[in-house]
């Protein structure tokens, strides 16, 4: 019988330089990695290195710079293709972030196939990345936006999608793989092959799940799924959306220029294989190394020790924060039905006084409607506050959150 190694958070914690100061005189609590996590030296040491010693553009130069930017580029692409198991790099593309992917799709793969008539599926949880895009696309195309509800306990009333489905009109459902307000862990696999058995094409946001879980991207067997680096633990600017390599062929490019062609001329232009076809221009070379940097750091530690670890923390959270009076909490009361974060509701206080009052003794937490507005309406609030985990937590920083909570409560009585 087998047992999931434990991580230890406070040597972790010594991985981030960030930690090294005190804020307010209080050591960092940082709770806010839903929204960007902290960067680990490995990460930052990989960039200054490649800054350093091998910096040049990727792909054209044939000197001994440009061939290692490439190798190590390239080997970043290799390095996300395993992390989530994909079937190959080719089905790798580096974008900005995931909301640069899902554009790519929408505006790509969707204006070529729907049309009035047709009907666009997505949840009443998604951050607008993956809401807005199909909004814009059901109004440009003539299309009809349908969302899946949230219910009481904040899962999606996945027999509603059953419903729309049946019409045999929807070509594709948009879902997020974890909520990034209420934590909910939705059922990809499931949703994706109710989905194909109707005809539907599956565009997963995994911006919260890659960094908090071991995902398997061919197991799930979504069409589609992006995820950024900067929550994973790596820079900003570097993204990544996995594609079915037959859906990527047939899509259309949604950026033009250098690098994603193979012959232009006056009277034609061919596009490159992928996924060079949807890297127009001079890529983030530097962030796609970064976020190889932080693939191998969260390999080293192991994903199943990090689901562990942020299950146990946001079960503990959930206990904690039941005890506040007048706190209510969204989602899921089960940790294990949630990802690393909890989102609540203080009555107070408005989030965004909680938020200032827990910064001003070194406890950083988001506070607001976190980009998910359709969602808000639902919960019946403007904005919440949201604490979120990481490797580097420990049950010190609920103890943390929890006072910082008590002295809200001493300036609000």
């Amino acid at each position: 019988m087998s047992t999931t190694p434990k991580l230890d958070a406070r040597k972790l914690r010594e991985d981030f330089p960030i930690f090294e100061q005190l804020i307010h005189d209080q050591p960092l609590a940082y709770l806010d990695t839903a929204a960007s996590a902290q960067k680990p030296r490995a990460v930052l040491e990989a960039m200054t290195r490649f800054y350093e010693t091998s910096y040049a553009n990727i792909h054209r130069g044939v000197y001994d710079l440009g061939e290692r930017a490439t190798e190590a580029y390239e080997g970043a692409r290799e390095k996300a293709r395993a992390f989530v198991n994909a079937e190959s790099t080719r089905e790798v593309v580096f974008t900005h972030n995931v909301t640069a992917a899902l554009n790519a799709v929408a505006y790509g793969w969707g204006f070529d196939n729907l049309g009035p008539g047709d009907l666009v599926v997505v949840t009443e949880m998604e951050h607008h990345s993956n809401f807005v895009p199909w909004h814009v696309l059901a109004r440009e195309t003539g299309a009809t936006l349908e969302v899946v509800p949230v219910d009481d306990d904040g899962l999606l009333r996945l027999e509603v999608l059953d419903e729309l489905l049946a019409t045999g009109t929807v070509k594709v459902v948009a879902v997020a793989h974890v909520s990034n307000v209420v934590g909910t862990v939705n059922p990809i696999a499931d949703i994706a092959a109710r989905a194909h058995a109707a005809g539907a094409v599956v565009v997963v946001d995994g911006a919260q799940a890659v960094p908090q879980m071991a995902v398997d991207v061919a197991a799930l067997d979504a069409d589609f799924y992006a995820w950024t680096g900067h929550k994973a633990y790596g820079p900003t600017g570097v993204g990544v959306l996995h594609g079915r390599r037959a859906l990527l062929d047939a899509m259309p490019p949604f950026l033009g220029g250098g690098h994603m062609i193979s012959n232009v001329t006056v009277d034609e232009i061919r596009w490159a294989e992928v996924p060079g076809k949807f890297e127009a221009g001079t890529s983030n070379i530097a962030e796609a190394i970064g976020l190889g940097a932080a693939v191998d750091f969260l390999s080293a530690i192991g994903m199943d020790a990090v689901r562990a670890h942020e299950r146990e923390l946001t079960g503990n959270a959930l206990e904690r924060l039941a005890e506040v009076p007048g706190v209510a909490i969204n989602g899921p009361g089960d940790a294990g039905a949630r990802g690393a974060l909890v989102s609540f509701t203080l009555d107070l206080a408005h989030p965004h006084d909680v938020a200032e009052i827990l910064g001003s003794r070194g406890v950083c937490v988001r506070a607001g409607h976190h980009c998910a507005q359709p969602l808000m309406k639902c919960l019946g609030v403007g904005a919440t506050t949201r604490a979120s985990f990481a490797v580097h937590n420990s049950r010190s920083d609920v103890d943390a959150l929890i006072d910082g909570l008590d002295e809200v409560r001493r300036v609000f009585a």
